[in-house]
């Protein structure tokens, strides 16, 4: 069995003219990622879980070294293709590991409904029972946004841009398309994710003057309404 590959990611808080900027220089260096469509970018919406003490927030705020969390995601109003993540931080290092998942499966998380987990084979599933029975892990908050993906073969590069950041606390709407979603910033977010390193020419292309890595999240974002 192979072992799971942690990568390095960097986050910034980018403004339109710095997206402008990005934007002129990767569609000439990187190719899109499959999600994309005709317009550029693709929409992704994620269903965050956390208990009832916000564990998975309070570790993010408090900077532990240490983490993890769940959540739902599919992309482009379209649940045919819904996917159970776990994104797992360990000391600097990030994890994401996936399972699919179906719509009718989603409808019963939403309802409470667990048991059908712990009956997979599926390890996803199983470590999402667990944490939903021992540390009471719910749906918490649902956040919603536009994404511009871009991939680079060396390094296993994959940068993303992210705007119209939208949250909601309609947890049962998650497959509304019409859920209503208030902006919970006016930024865009810069990703930049590698693994073993970033080439030479990919740090030239992402050099913006007087921006500097963050420790930001979505879900942390989405969590202030």
């Amino acid at each position: 069995m192979q072992e799971p590959k942690y990568r390095h990611e960097l986050k910034h808080f980018i403004n339109y003219f710095d997206y402008l900027q990005l934007e002129s220089r990767l569609q000439h260096l990187m190719t899109r990622d499959q999600y994309t469509g005709e317009a550029g970018s693709y929409q992704v919406r994620s269903l965050y879980f956390d208990n009832f003490y916000d564990k998975a927030l309070r570790e993010k705020i408090e900077g532990f070294s240490v983490r993890e969390k769940f959540r739902l995601r599919y992309y482009n109003d379209d649940p045919s293709y819904i996917k159970l993540e776990k994104k797992s931080k360990r000391r600097g290092l990030n994890l994401k590991e996936a399972e699919i998942i179906t719509r009718e499966e989603c409808e019963m998380l939403l309802k409470g409904q667990r048991s059908f987990l712990l009956q997979s084979d599926k390890k996803l599933y199983n470590e999402l029972y667990a944490k939903m029975y021992y540390e009471q892990l719910r749906p918490r908050v649902i956040v919603d946004y536009q994404r511009q993906a871009y991939l680079y073969p060396a390094g296993n590069v994959r940068i993303t841009i992210d705007s119209d950041i939208r949250a909601s606390n309609s947890i049962g709407e998650f497959f509304s398309p019409g859920l209503f979603c208030p902006r919970v910033t006016n930024s865009m977010i810069l990703e930049v994710k590698y693994h073993d390193y970033l080439p030479q020419v990919i740090r030239n292309v992402i050099q913006l003057k007087s921006r500097h890595a963050v420790a930001v999240s979505k879900y942390a974002m989405g969590r202030t309404l």
